[in-house]
C-alpha cells in the first residue's frame, strides 16, 4: 500500500500542476473592459478582442445578416449605472448582452436581458429577452483595423457614443443619459 501511495502521490501532483497551467493559459483573444462616465453615469463594456490574423471576418467568417456575439468567447456585456437612451432604445440601469447583426451598409445592434451567455449560440432561445434592437449605419474605414475595438466616448453634457470597429467597418451608437 505504501509503495502504491509513493507512486500515486507524485503522479497526482503532476496532474494537478498540468491542470493549473492549462487553466491559466492565455486566451487567444484578450479580454478588455472599457468604461466612461457619461452624464454622471458609468457605462462599461466587457468583451473579447479577436484579431483578423489574415482572415476576412465581416461578411465571411462572421456572415452578414447573422447574429454575432460582437467579440470572442462569452457574449459582450453592456452595463449602465443609470437609465439612458441607446440610440432610440430606452435602457434601464443594468447589465445586458450586446449582440450585433453586421451588414454591409448597416448593423442591427441588440441589447438582451440575458447577459451571461456563451457567444451567440443561445441567442434564438433567448431572443424573447431582447430589450430591443436599433439599426445604425456603417462607416467604412480606409485602413483595416486588425483587432476588434469597442470604445465609449463621453460627449457634451448627457451625451456619449458607443463605437464598435473592426476590419474596415465602424458603427456608432448615440448615448444619452436621462
Amino acid at each position: 500500500m505504501k509503495k502504491l501511495l509513493l507512486v500515486l502521490a507524485p503522479l497526482a501532483l503532476l496532474l494537478a500542476s498540468v491542470q493549473l497551467v492549462c487553466a491559466q493559459s492565455p486566451r487567444k483573444s484578450p479580454h478588455e473592459k472599457v468604461s466612461a462616465t457619461v452624464g454622471g453615469q458609468t457605462i462599461t463594456v466587457e468583451y473579447g478582442r479577436p484579431y483578423l490574423k489574415g482572415r476576412k471576418m465581416l461578411g465571411d467568417h462572421e456572415p452578414y445578416g447573422k447574429v454575432w456575439r460582437t467579440g470572442a468567447d462569452e457574449a459582450t456585456t453592456f452595463t449602465t449605472t443609470g437609465a439612458l437612451m441607446f440610440g432610440s432604445l430606452h435602457v434601464p440601469a443594468g447589465t445586458y448582452a450586446l449582440f450585433t447583426i453586421p451588414g454591409e451598409k448597416e448593423w442591427t445592434v441588440i441589447l438582451n436581458k440575458v447577459a451571461k451567455t456563451w457567444g451567440a449560440f443561445d441567442y434564438e432561445k433567448n431572443k424573447a429577452q431582447d430589450l430591443g434592437q436599433i439599426k445604425v449605419p456603417v462607416e467604412h474605414l480606409s485602413e483595416p483595423l486588425e483587432q476588434l475595438t469597442i470604445s465609449i466616448e463621453a460627449g457634451a453634457g448627457q451625451n456619449g457614443t458607443l463605437k464598435i470597429a473592426w476590419e474596415t467597418s465602424r458603427v456608432s451608437v448615440p448615448l444619452m443619459v436621462h
